[in-house]
C-alpha cells in the first residue's frame, strides 16, 4: 500500500467510526456494523484516492491555461486584467461563464453521436489521470501494461473528434473532423515508435519501472532524437498551434467544434488540456527521469514542475511559430518525423546490444 491509499484507508476508516457512533448513539448497532466492515472501507478508500488523484490533475489542469495565458502574455507584450491573485481565479469564472451559458443544439444534428463526442473525451481524459503516477508513494495504479494501456486511451481521441464533427452535421465540422483524423493518424506512428524506443532500452511497459531505470542517465540524453520527435508528434496529436489545423478559426470557424457550445464546449476545451497534463507527464516519465531529482524536494512536487516546464515549451511554440497547410503537416509527419523514430529505434537497438545501458 503506497503513501496515498495509506492515507485515504486513515481517512476512510475514521468517516466510517465517525457514521457508526452515529447510528450506534441512536441505536442502530447493524447498520454501523455494517459501515465498519472491511468491505465499505475498502470501497471508500479506492473512492477517496481515486478523487484526489482527479482533483490533482484537474488542478493541475487547470493551472495549465493560467500558465498558458501568462507566458503568451509576455511573449505578445500584453497585460490584462487579473482576476484573484495573479489571475489565478479567471479559470474559474470562465468555467462557470462556460457552465451557465444557454445550451443551443442545432435542428440537424445527429444528436445522441454528437451528445456522445464530448462525454467520450472527457470520460477519456479522467480515466488518463487516473494513469499517471506522480511518484511511487501518489499513484491510483501500479500496471505492468501501464504505459500500453495510457496510449489506447489516448487514441480514442481522433474517434471522438471525428464522430463530433460528422454528427454536427456541418461542411465546417465534416472538415474539421477529416483533418484531425488525417493528422492524428500521421503522427501517431511516430510518436508509437518513439516510446518503442524507450521499452527496447527498458524492456517493460510499467512506468514505475521505467522511471527507475533512469536513477544514473535520462533516457532523452541517449535519445535525444526520440525526445525531439515525440514532442512534435504529441504537439500535433493536442491539435496545438502549429498543428492546428482541424481547428483553424480563419478558415473553419473553430473547426470541428463549431457547433459545441455552453457546457459540452467548456468540456471539450478542459479535456485538452487534460490531455496535454497527460502528454507531458508521460514525456516526462519516458525521457525526463519522472520523479527522480534532488532529495530535498519531494517526488512529486519535482515532477509537477517538469510537467510544467515541458507545458511552458508547448507554449513557446504556439507563440513563435504560425500555423502549417495540410501538405506541410503530412509531409513532416511522414518524411520527416517517421524517419527519425526509425532511425532513432535503431539507436535504441543499438545501445541495448552493446550493453551501454
Amino acid at each position: 500500500m503506497n503513501g496515498l491509499f495509506e492515507f485515504a484507508y486513515g481517512l476512510s476508516l475514521w468517516l466510517m467510526q465517525v457514521v457508526a457512533w452515529i447510528f450506534n448513539f441512536i441505536g442502530l448497532h447493524d447498520v454501523a456494523d455494517w459501515f465498519t466492515s472491511s468491505g465499505v472501507v475498502y470501497f471508500l478508500t479506492n473512492a477517496v484516492a481515486a478523487l484526489i488523484v482527479f482533483i490533482v490533475g484537474f488542478l493541475i489542469s487547470i493551472t495549465f491555461i493560467w500558465e498558458e495565458r501568462k507566458i503568451l502574455g509576455r511573449l505578445m507584450d500584453r497585460r490584462g486584467t487579473q482576476v484573484g491573485v495573479l489571475g489565478l481565479f479567471q479559470n474559474f469564472a470562465d468555467g462557470l461563464k462556460a457552465f451557465v451559458k444557454e445550451i443551443i443544439i442545432p435542428k440537424d444534428v445527429d444528436i445522441w453521436v454528437y451528445n456522445a463526442a464530448p462525454v467520450i473525451l472527457i470520460g477519456m481524459s479522467c480515466m488518463m489521470i487516473g494513469l499517471i503516477p506522480l511518484s511511487p508513494d501518489f499513484a491510483l495504479a501500479n500496471l505492468q501494461t501501464g504505459l500500453l494501456l495510457i496510449f489506447a486511451v489516448f487514441s480514442i481521441a481522433p474517434f471522438a473528434i471525428l464522430i463530433g464533427g460528422w454528427a454536427s452535421n456541418n461542411k465546417y465540422t465534416v472538415m474539421g473532423g477529416m483533418r484531425a483524423a488525417g493528422q492524428l493518424i500521421a503522427y501517431e506512428v511516430p510518436l508509437l515508435l518513439s516510446v518503442a524506443s524507450v521499452v527496447v532500452l527498458t524492456g517493460t511497459f510499467n512506468l514505475g519501472e521505467i522511471v527507475a531505470q533512469q536513477q544514473n542517465i535520462w533516457f532523452f540524453i541517449p535519445l535525444i532524437l526520440g525526445f525531439i520527435v515525440f514532442l512534435t508528434s504529441i504537439i500535433a496529436e493536442l491539435e496545438r498551434i502549429p498543428f492546428d489545423l482541424p481547428e483553424a478559426e480563419a478558415e473553419l470557424v473553430e473547426g470541428w467544434m463549431t457547433e459545441y457550445g455552453g457546457m459540452r464546449f467548456g468540456l471539450i476545451m478542459l479535456s485538452e488540456y487534460v490531455r496535454g497534463y497527460a502528454a507531458c507527464s508521460v514525456a516526462v516519465i519516458l525521457f525526463l527521469g519522472g520523479w527522480n531529482g534532488p532529495s530535498f524536494i519531494w517526488p512529486e512536487i519535482w515532477f509537477i514542475l517538469k510537467v510544467f516546464i515541458l507545458f511552458a515549451i508547448f507554449i513557446w511554440v504556439r507563440g513563435a511559430l504560425v500555423r502549417v497547410t495540410t501538405k506541410q503537416i503530412l509531409h513532416i509527419g511522414w518524411k520527416v518525423l517517421m524517419p527519425l523514430a526509425l532511425v532513432n529505434l535503431g539507436i535504441a537497438i543499438a545501445i541495448k546490444m552493446l550493453g551501454w545501458l
